[in-house]
């Protein structure tokens, strides 16, 4: 090895101590990488299919744009022991940025070739990861005319093509999906849940459920393919794979019910369809929350709280409106005196969440992954064929309308707090709840 890679490398690690071994940044160049609509000319449809997923839109989506510049960038630029997300986070939101060397890029509003985000260019030439088990980016890439693919028998006119296992494998995904802090916390391992449950014994891949397989063709004049694998990659922020992803069940021992007596509910959640937790991935800022209403004859509204399981870090777990976090993104932003923001949102209160707290070195609850120094207080989400149980109990108001009342349990999702969109003013649709599931019980008020 040259001198001079010698001294690139000991500089690299400096800046960059969380990283490990990853890809290179300012190992190549913009124009080592074809565009994307390039590649289209051939696979019209795949294209079409990536242009409108998040693949395409992992630097210039709006959350990321503002995570980014509003907050990991400044907050790297001023201490030193998160400054390599600086890189860090373009190396997967904007690889063709990383692997350029355009560190900082500039916002999307520029135009940019980083806006192209994880396009075909990327995951057809990556080659393999210098990790047994990828995270922080650790992918080995070689731009050039040989793509790598699925299929051993695949020809092109345009570019020659190379069987890779590691492009099926969920190897590959997890070289992105699954990420270290710099002070050593796993804030994203969606890869290691996969492979820690019954899915992966099972040999179902990341790519089984979210590259959805029909007949067709995957180019103009290709073969025709029994399993053509989709570029659709639905996740979290589509909602048809959001809906149903819980199955919610509501129960009660009694149909009848009288004023000032007490019911008991139980809410049942499996998560049989992910093979993952739900949630997972940046965990640190989405919500999966349960909401138990009742409904009475005269549409008189009633939250019914769950019941507590006194387990460590439960406060967590249920809604709270007077509980406040992510002071963090205040002293990031320099406003004098911030105090946080709610930490649930606009939850109402005594509803379950499903969740993963992050912790700063303060000890303060976090939505900076780059920032989280500990979150193994609790680890309250759906695993993958798990089953969670939650108890409630109502007293039931003396005034109660006669007749009948519903009891609704509904399931929500957001992309992050309401209250955090709120304050970095996100668009409505990327903090708004959607709902997973819901189920309903009538009974009757005697």
């Amino acid at each position: 090895m040259k001198k001079g890679k010698i001294i690139f490398w000991a500089i690299f690690f400096v800046l960059t101590p969380f990283i490990g071994n990853c890809a290179e940044t300012g190992k190549f160049q913009y124009e080592d990488f074809k565009q994307p609509k390039r590649c289209g000319a051939c696979h019209s449809e795949i294209y079409q299919e990536w242009r409108q997923c998040l693949m395409s839109q992992s630097f210039t989506h709006e959350w990321d744009q503002i995570e980014y510049f509003k907050l990991a960038l400044p907050h790297a630029l001023k201490l030193e022991k998160v400054s390599g997300v600086k890189a860090g986070c373009v190396a997967c939101h904007g690889p063709l940025a990383f692997l350029s060397g355009d560190i900082p890029p500039k916002p999307a509003e520029a135009g940019t070739r980083a806006n192209e985000g994880v396009s075909c260019e990327i995951c057809h030439n990556i080659t393999g990861s210098t990790e047994k088990e990828p995270f922080n980016f650790s992918f080995t890439i070689e731009p050039d005319r040989v793509k790598q693919g699925s299929r051993a028998d695949a020809k092109s006119p345009s570019h020659e093509v190379k069987y890779s296992e590691f492009t099926r494998s969920p190897e590959l995904c997890a070289t992105c999906h699954d990420e270290q802090s710099p002070y050593g916390a796993w804030v994203k391992e969606t890869y290691r849940e996969w492979k820690a449950g019954p899915y992966a014994n099972k040999g179902t891949r990341c790519q089984d459920c979210h590259m959805y397989h029909s007949p067709g063709k995957s180019a103009h004049g290709g073969k025709d393919r029994a399993d053509l694998a989709h570029h659709s990659f639905h996740g979290s922020h589509f909602s048809g794979k959001l809906a149903g992803a819980v199955d919610l069940a509501l129960y009660a021992k009694k149909t009848e019910i009288s004023p000032g007596s007490t019911l008991t509910l139980r809410a049942e959640l499996f998560n049989g369809k992910a093979g993952h937790h739900i949630p997972s991935g940046a965990t640190e800022e989405r919500m999966l929350w349960l909401e138990v209403q009742a409904v009475d004859a005269d549409g008189k509204s009633y939250q019914i709280p769950v019941n507590r399981k006194d387990f460590e870090g439960e406060e967590y777990t249920i809604a709270d409106s007077g509980a406040m976090a992510y002071q963090a993104m205040g002293e990031i932003m320099e406003i004098k005196g911030f105090k946080g923001v709610k930490r649930d949102g606009n939850c109402p209160d005594g509803a379950r969440i499903f969740r993963r707290p992050f912790f700063d070195p303060q000890k303060r609850m976090t939505i900076c992954q780059w920032y989280t120094a500990d979150n193994t207080l609790v680890d309250y989400r759906i695993g993958p064929m798990e089953t969670k149980i939650e108890n409630y109990t109502w007293a039931i108001p003396e005034n109660i309308a006669p007749g009948p009342v519903t009891i609704k349990a509904s399931l929500f999702y957001s992309q992050v707090p309401s209250s955090v969109g709120e304050f970095l003013e996100l668009p409505a649709d990327e903090y708004a709840p959607i709902l997973v599931n819901t189920t309903t019980l009538i009974l009757e008020v005697k």
